[in-house]
């Protein structure tokens, strides 16, 4: 546990403005739940004495912090091997192997990228969700970014939540698409399984917007790269399922295992081999939520989903010499 102290001056120009309001610009660090929290403990004081958080000030008041940054995350370190990209004070960007759990959850309390972060920087224990803040599926590979810093955190929440971090993913789905579109259909909880998602009426459901390209056309697959508007769960497995495009191996989707017909023995062997949803996070780029850079990140696509475009290939290479023969 860490104690944090700061003394400031509210500025004339917050008159007339909230307590938690001003606060929250003042100390841009923290998050303005944590600040309100810290304002109701008593942790927060305004000329020494307590103040509600919707106080309004007249500006030149003094301000006064002293607050424990409690533990946000109590697990185990383990250690595990990270595809680290790129590192800095402030964060860092995680390129995640199909098949590693990102947060624990039910049934997974080890094993997970936060167990790997605990234990490559233990002060990641002191931030929410141990830095994490954004999510990958189990089976979905590439690109993560993590904060190391409440700062940091602060900023990369906000800029994910006004949709400022281009999210770039390449995916494989059933079916010839002739063209890119654009899914735009709300996204909320499956109404009879818990563990999946469904396209919801928009009372049920969040504004969802995936945005995606045609890379390939095979002879009954097409590779696709996607761009996520906003960030729902399983947002391009949901979306792409809903066309009538699942993606290839997705468990929950993809309505099982689906040859085509004529299928050479190499695809058939490998489609029957990839036991997990085709989507690789390939691309991120944000602002520096510190210190303003452009940063931009990519990572190849995993062997696995190299060898079933490859085979994919073969076999479309293969039907059309048979055309002609």
């Amino acid at each position: 546990m860490t104690t944090i102290r700061h003394e400031a001056v509210v500025p004339l120009s917050a008159a007339g403005r909230r307590f938690d309001q001003a606060l929250a610009e003042m100390f841009p660090d923290y998050s303005r739940s944590r600040l309100t929290a810290w304002i109701k403990a008593g942790a927060v004081t305004l000329d020494g004495a307590k103040a509600p958080p919707r106080q309004l000030l007249r500006g030149g008041e003094k301000v006064q912090l002293e607050a424990e940054l409690e533990t946000e995350v109590e697990l185990a370190p383990e250690a595990i091997a990270l595809d680290i990209v790129h590192e800095d004070d402030y964060l860092l960007v995680l390129n995640k192997p199909a098949g590693l759990v990102v947060h624990p959850g039910a049934g997974n309390s080890a094993g997970t990228v936060l167990n790997a972060l605990l234990h490559h920087d233990p002060v990641l224990a002191e931030l929410p969700r141990g830095g994490i803040v954004h999510r990958l599926d189990k089976d979905t590979s590439g690109l993560m970014v993590v904060a190391k810093t409440l700062a940091a955190h602060t900023g990369l929440v906000d800029m994910l939540s006004r949709h400022d971090v281009e999210r770039q993913y390449e995916a494989i789905v059933l079916g010839t698409l002739v063209a890119g579109g654009t899914v735009d259909a709300p996204i909320g909880r499956h109404m009879g399984d818990r563990l999946r998602q469904a396209v919801r009426d928009e009372e049920d459901g969040k504004r969802a917007v995936t945005h995606y390209r045609l890379r390939e056309r095979f002879r009954a697959h097409s590779l696709i790269q996607c761009s996520l508007e906003t960030g729902r769960t399983h947002q391009i497995r949901v979306h792409m399922a809903h066309i009538n495009h699942p993606l290839v191996g997705d468990p929950l989707y993809g309505g099982g295992l689906r040859l085509p017909k004529g299928a050479t023995p190499e695809l058939v062997a490998t489609l029957r081999g990839f036991r997990r949803q085709a989507l690789h996070a390939e691309r991120l780029a944000f602002e520096h939520p510190v210190t303003g850079e452009p940063m931009s990140f990519s990572a190849e696509r995993p062997a696995d989903q190299q060898a079933l475009i490859d085979a994919l290939r073969a076999d479309t290479a293969q039907a059309g010499l048979d055309e002609w023969q």
